[in-house]
């Protein structure tokens, strides 16, 4: 019997109703599932398949080969951006899934703990991958609560941006160094700014973009943030915006998100604008705590991981 691999692909996520799967989650699957359709493969390949480990990845290798034909015939097969691409199956439209992304669907589900899974859960997912070796980043929450909201409801939403962080460009440096860094004043920091998605497709892309780019603009780094970039059209918008605009795109690995990636570099700005620092200290009670933080990691030289260390 033949191996049908774009019909068992397509049954395997209708299935799995908007749960996510690598293709070499899928390839797995189906091995395990029609050994004797697997088989048959293998003993036609002549000596191109001679391990089940060597059928495993050539079903890996169609499976991604045929992506973007099975697209074509199938508008409900999505896919994420970054490495490794994520499948899954979604009756929704792009705007639904966007009004939808504060719900179960595009997340495993083991990670939702039988609740919706909010933009919220993000933040120290994020916070624990900046901490990595190669970033370094501290970050503070910006809780859009503590904002003053004088020009009324929803106004804030594109002045501050969800996470603050700061980048210790001395941690390894020695001690001499860096009194003689303060003395001569030099920079010892760099500031990065983080606006947070769940979802980015192609029905929001420019929006989110373009709110990132009024929040974040201030900083040295300023990043939009997703836990799913959907389809190759939303990642090629995305990198001509940043082009023009400087902002950098970070997908989110959810289940590790030491494994998440800069899938579009910021451009650093030279200076910091001070003059939307001090609009945004004067709106938000927790940016005046980042302030404060700044100024005391540059009065002592050091940074309080206690301090730093909670993004709520």
């Amino acid at each position: 019997m033949a191996l049908n691999l774009r019909h068992r692909v397509i049954d395997r996520l209708q299935t799995l109703s908007d749960t996510q799967q690598t293709a070499r989650e899928l390839a797995q699957w189906i091995f395990d599932r029609f050994p004797e359709e697997c088989a048959a493969k293998k003993a036609s390949s002549g000596s191109h398949i001679q391990t089940d480990s060597d059928l495993v990845q050539q079903l890996v290798a169609e499976i991604s080969g045929s992506r973007p034909r099975w697209q074509q015939m199938h508008a409900q097969l999505k896919t994420t951006e970054g490495r490794p691409r994520h499948y899954y199956w979604s009756e929704m439209d792009a705007d639904a899934e966007v009004a939808a992304a504060e719900g179960v669907a595009l997340f495993p589900s083991d990670l939702l703990d039988s609740s919706p899974l909010r933009e919220h859960a993000l933040y120290p997912l994020l916070a624990e991958y900046l901490l990595t070796d190669d970033q370094r980043v501290y970050t503070m929450r910006i809780n859009e609560k503590r904002s003053s909201n004088r020009a009324g409801n929803g106004a804030n939403e594109w002045l501050h941006p969800d996470l603050v962080g700061l980048e210790d460009l001395t941690s390894d440096w020695t001690q001499d160094l860096r009194d003689c860094v303060r003395v001569l004043g030099e920079r010892r920091a760099r500031l990065w700014s983080f606006e947070v998605k769940l979802l980015l497709n192609r029905s929001n892309a420019r929006k989110s973009f373009f709110q990132a780019v009024s929040n974040s603009s201030w900083a040295h780094f300023g990043y939009l943030v997703a836990g799913t970039v959907e389809g190759d059209g939303t990642l090629k918008e995305l990198r001509m915006l940043a082009a023009a605009h400087g902002i950098g795109v970070i997908q989110l690995d959810i289940e590790n998100p030491t494994e998440s990636q800069i899938l579009i570099p910021a451009r650093e700005r030279s200076e910091i604008d001070w003059d939307m620092c001090n609009r945004l200290t004067e709106e938000n009670s927790d940016f005046a705590e980042v302030i404060g933080r700044i100024r005391r990691f540059h009065q002592t030289g050091e940074v309080s991981t206690r301090e730093w260390e909670a993004t709520e």
